[in-house]
């Protein structure tokens, strides 16, 4: 397939900027991909669309406040975002205006919130934790591996230090308003497992109570664990979409929840999949015709003509162009059906990417 065929042009005044208060009002287009058909409602109305023995398949994986912020000794200020440890324990980050920084140097940690606040850049403390610069990754594309000066959790730190890595196309610099709104907003009110560097944003749109209302009205809800990357966002520049060197991200479905998932294939209902992610992981344990428990990492990519074996029914956002996302979204349903979908979706302004609106495929 062209990589070309999953282009759009989207008016940039519908990427959404903040994500609405209450979760649940964001709109729902609902796309029947046997027909074409389209419904316009909201997000709440899931209850109404789902029926009694399906199964909702969400991603419980914890964002991170991967986001942070350094000084060189020489004043330098850095950005940083946190990626993932290595097996020698050293933080795989990548980093911005990093372009003088050498093998050895140390760069310093601070909160951006502080300087915020003081309209200034704050002194280096005792306690500002130290940071090497070890070297250069050898994965390119601005990755660095930096050792931090102690033995503390990496999670400590960024918790103390870190903001919340929001989307390049979400312009907000960080201060104590919009980390305050977007710690818990950029977040499923399900996340339990830390470990994404981005929100599985499918899922973003539920609250405690419609996710009463559906196990009230007979839906059954598995929980899995994909650990977003910052691979997820990543457009594809390869001429042909097949030859896109696919991201590798790590998952986790335990023995009780693939046993309620294989129930419900097992009484030829619906495996309704949240977000992307959560058809990742399913399609990656999928055997003929049910999942198996496991843990590890997957590179699947999946492109129009795949044949999905567990996933009926997906629930998703409206994604960017050229990318992997995009493509998943468009194996489900078919690419003049889906980027015909966003074709309305532009016209009636519904909101776009991780803050916007949602789409359930049936």
């Amino acid at each position: 397939m062209n990589t070309s065929e999953l282009d759009y042009e989207l008016p940039e005044s519908l990427i959404a900027q903040q994500g609405l208060v209450d979760r649940a009002a964001s709109r729902l287009m609902v796309l029947d991909r046997a027909s074409g058909e389209i419904q316009h409602r909201h997000f709440g109305d899931l209850c109404g669309l789902l029926e009694a023995g399906d199964c909702l398949v969400v991603n419980d994986s914890k964002v991170i406040p991967a986001r942070f912020f350094a000084r060189r000794k020489s004043g330098g200020k850095i950005e940083g975002l946190f990626l993932q440890i290595d097996e020698k324990g050293l933080w795989q980050v990548m980093l911005k205006n990093a372009s003088r920084l050498s093998e050895g140097e140390t760069i310093y940690l601070f909160s951006p919130l502080a300087e915020d606040k003081n309209h200034s850049a704050p002194t280096r403390t005792k306690d500002s934790p130290v940071l090497a610069i070890v070297a250069r990754a050898k994965l390119g594309g601005g990755i660095w591996l930096i050792e931090p000066d102690s033995g503390e959790d990496y999670l400590d730190i960024l918790n103390r230090y870190g903001c919340t890595p929001l989307p390049p196309y979400i312009r907000r610099s960080p201060s104590d308003r919009t980390e305050n709104f977007d710690r818990p907003r950029y977040q499923t009110v399900y996340a339990q497992a830390p470990g994404s560097v981005a929100a599985p944003t499918a899922g973003l749109h539920f609250d405690n109570e419609l996710l009463e209302r559906l196990q009230e009205g007979g839906i059954d809800i598995a929980h899995l664990t994909l650990h977003v990357g910052l691979g997820t966002f990543k457009p594809v520049n390869t001429e042909k979409l097949e030859e896109h060197p696919m991201h590798s991200e790590q998952y986790k479905l335990d023995k009780e929840n693939a046993e309620i998932i294989n129930g419900t294939l097992q009484r030829n209902r619906r495996v309704v999949a949240v977000g992307t992610t959560s058809v990742r992981t399913l399609e990656t344990l999928a055997g003929s015709r049910e999942v198996e428990a496991g843990a590890g990492w997957t590179k699947l990519l999946i492109t129009p003509g795949y044949q999905f074996r567990v996933t009926g029914a997906m629930l998703t956002n409206f994604h960017l162009p050229r990318t992997t996302l995009l493509a998943l979204v468009c194996a489900f349903a078919g690419v003049e059906t889906v980027l015909g979908a966003y074709r309305v979706a532009i016209e009636k302004k519904y909101r776009f990417y991780s803050y916007g609106d949602a789409m359930l495929i049936l």
